[in-house]
Order: structure tokens, then sequence, then C-alpha cells
């Protein structure tokens, strides 16, 4: 693939830290709101964000459920949306040592 056409990375974001203006990628963590026929609602405390997915990812997700979601940044008049790519089950991972691990990664980079 040439230089042009890589994608852009997903950057790790709170929800209320994106920018649709500047962000393009996101993976962001959080517990699973609501479930829609298209769509997701995910809060990670700082806020909350629709992220549309395709209906068979859907149906792999349940309310309440902690997930990692990598996907587009899609700006709308008001605020913004997330077009997931990417979802990840993180019901099984430790939040606070999934936070010590991100610190020490931070800081070797």
């Amino acid at each position: 693939m040439a230089d042009d056409q890589r994608r852009a990375p997903a950057r790790p974001k709170n929800i209320d830290d994106i920018d649709p203006r500047e962000d393009i990628r996101v993976r962001i963590i959080g517990t699973v709101l609501s479930i829609g026929d298209d769509s997701i609602s995910i809060d990670d405390s700082t806020g909350s964000v629709d992220v549309f997915l395709e209906e068979d990812k859907i149906e792999e997700i349940d309310e309440g459920q902690r997930i990692r979601v990598f996907g587009r940044v899609l700006p709308t008049p008001d605020s913004f949306e997330i077009q997931g790519e990417i979802m990840q089950d993180f019901s099984d991972v430790d939040p606070e040592q999934y936070d010590r691990i991100k610190k020490v990664v931070s800081t070797s980079e």
C-alpha cells in the first residue's frame, strides 16, 4: 500500500477529548448504555457517543458490557458519532491494571 493510502492510526481517546475537526480515527473504551438496530451508545465516564456498527457485530454486544471500539470520527451538526470498524470485548480486562500498563507504555514511547 502506498504511503498516501495508509489508514490514519486509531488514537486512544476519552470521549470528552475527541475533536471531530482534528481526530480522524480513535479507539475508546466504555460501557454499552443502549443498543439500537445499527448503533450502540457507549459511555466512558467522560461522556457518551453513538457508535455505528455492522449488524453482526451488534448481535455480539450486551447492555452493560465493557468494550473497546476502533472507529472513524464522523462530525455531525451538534457533535460527532463514530463509525465502528473493530469491536473488542473488554469485560475481563481489569481497568486499573490496564491504566497502569497504558502509563508505562506511554512513558516509554
